[in-house]
């Protein structure tokens, strides 16, 4: 039987680490928040798991412990922000308290942040938001990633640029998160480190071959990601990357075209108010229309039934909510040299 633990002492526990590694008690918690919301929606390389690497960047000076943003630019419904190395989960979490407030007046506000410092899993975001009866948008790039290859290249480029989204409808919310390549760096890492070989050619290696073998991304010289679509219709997602890099570092005015800045990203968020447009209950009705009409479609062999984007991490969550929450093997191991240095006990599992 797989361990499991209570969400608010994993939260507990993650932002008593971070507050003793130096971050200010409010980041702290935040942090915590949205690493365990990743893990419980099932996003095991993007919850906890970055724990370890986020204490060893605010030790060694990576990431800046206090203070807030820069603002760059200021307007009703287009804002700018220096992230200045802050915790990125801190940082996106106001930048969407911020944008949903102006939401509300203007129907729409979109908040751009450069040098973020990583931001975690973007679908850890946007329940609440959805929840309120918003729709919300959030991208990312990682200026300081280049593992991804342009359509027809053998060098990696660009990072995976996730793109997450989510909408209310008549009944739960449809929830999307989905990188602009077939694998993301998290996965590739775990895979690498358990032995484990992709179940297709996901990536090339150095020489341009497609491989499905993880290693390949961390030779000497390194291969590289495939964007989503493959090696057939991989100029898909190298178009939608190249969109996530102008919408983040492009309208951020900072990115790849600058000196390297250590572990990094650069964010664009929007929120929009269906009350402002043609109205939440025209909005909800034509989303729950569209939902149904999905869920109702025949499924293919080998499905049991159509599922919308985020229905499994919902049910994943509310299961997770109610019994524990289920960490994957490595990552309590991974901890355990900060809970001895900052002597921060390990939430009980539950029985």
């Amino acid at each position: 039987m797989a361990t499991r633990y209570p969400a608010p002492e994993l939260i507990s526990f993650a932002a008593g680490l971070l507050a003793k590694a130096g971050l200010d008690a409010d980041k702290a918690q935040t942090v915590a928040e949205i690493l365990v919301e990743a893990d419980l929606l099932g996003h095991t390389t993007h919850g906890l798991n970055l724990l370890a690497p986020y204490l060893s960047e605010l030790e060694q000076g990576g990431m800046t412990k206090t203070g807030g943003p820069r603002v760059v630019a200021d307007f009703p419904a287009a804002v700018t922000w220096d992230g200045r190395r802050l915790p990125g989960p801190w940082l996106t979490v106001k930048a969407f308290d911020l944008a949903m407030e102006r939401a509300r007046k203007a129907g729409t506000c979109t908040v751009v942040i450069s040098r973020s410092h990583h931001i975690a899993c973007l679908a850890a975001y946007l329940k609440r938001v959805a929840d309120a009866g918003l729709l919300g948008i959030l991208t990312c790039s990682a200026p300081d990633d280049r593992a991804v290859a342009p359509h027809g290249g053998r060098a990696g480029v660009m990072s995976p640029n996730p793109i997450a989204a989510a909408w209310p409808t008549t009944g739960e919310p449809v929830i999307m998160d989905v990188s602009m390549s077939i694998a993301s760096n998290g996965q590739s890492r775990r895979a690498q480190a358990e032995g484990r070989r992709f179940p297709a050619d996901w990536l090339v290696d150095a020489e341009g071959r497609p491989t499905n073998e993880p290693a390949a991304l961390f030779t000497q010289p390194p291969g590289a990601l495939l964007p989503v679509g493959g090696v057939d219709h991989g100029h898909k997602g190298f178009a939608l990357g190249l969109l996530v890099e102008a919408l983040t570092s492009g309208l951020a005015g900072y990115g790849r075209a600058d000196p390297y800045d250590g572990w990094s990203a650069c964010v664009w968020l929007q929120v929009l108010d269906p009350a402002l447009f043609g109205g939440i209950e025209a909005f909800t009705r034509q989303a729950g229309s569209m939902a149904g009409r999905c869920r109702e479609t025949p499924p293919r062999a080998g499905f049991e039934r159509v599922r919308l984007p985020g229905e499994h991490g919902l049910r994943r969550r509310e299961v997770q909510l109610r019994d524990g929450v289920e960490l994957y093997p490595s990552i309590l191991p991974g901890l355990s040299p900060w809970v001895e240095k900052l002597k921060v006990p390990v939430p009980e599992p539950l029985d």
